[in-house]
């Protein structure tokens, strides 16, 4: 008997009113983007990719973030780590995400070059980053949290 796999969930916690569970169908139900991606791979040379997905300043704003929209200066205390099943992590600043700063249009990619992330999970995608390395495939956390004092 074939079984299939239960889909792939990421838990966004920290700074939150909860934690969150998400599967990438619903990721899907936020607005999504897409953008075309050419990043130098250490390993694999230079990629080019098409990914669609929710911002990840939607996933957040969507989660409800104790963070004080209202202000400024104390949202540059926040940081966003995403973490994959296979242990690699990046770290971003909210300021890179924050539409009053650098608005970045980071994803967590439900697809890549039209292949559904259902089974393996979301991908991160920082489209200015000239390296892969802050591609993380997998994605099973993302945490927010200001910086400690």
């Amino acid at each position: 008997m074939s079984r299939t796999a239960a889909p792939a969930v990421v838990r966004l916690h920290g700074s939150l009113d909860e934690p969150v569970e998400l599967t990438v169908a619903r990721l899907r139900t936020l607005p999504a983007h897409r953008v075309e991606v050419s990043f130098d791979c250490l390993t694999e040379g230079v990629q080019h990719h098409t990914f669609e997905g929710p911002k990840l300043w939607d996933v957040l704003l969507a989660a409800r973030p104790r963070v004080d929209l209202r202000g400024r200066k104390q949202r540059l205390r926040f940081l966003v780590t995403v973490a994959a099943a296979d242990g690699h992590r990046a770290v971003l600043s909210w300021a890179e995400i924050d539409p009053d700063f650098g608005g970045q249009q980071i994803l967590l990619a439900t697809s890549i070059d039209g292949t559904p992330l259902d089974a393996p999970g979301p991908q991160l995608v920082v489209p200015a980053d000239r390296c892969g390395a802050r591609c993380i495939s997998g994605i099973t956390t993302v945490w927010v949290g200001p910086t400690e004092h």
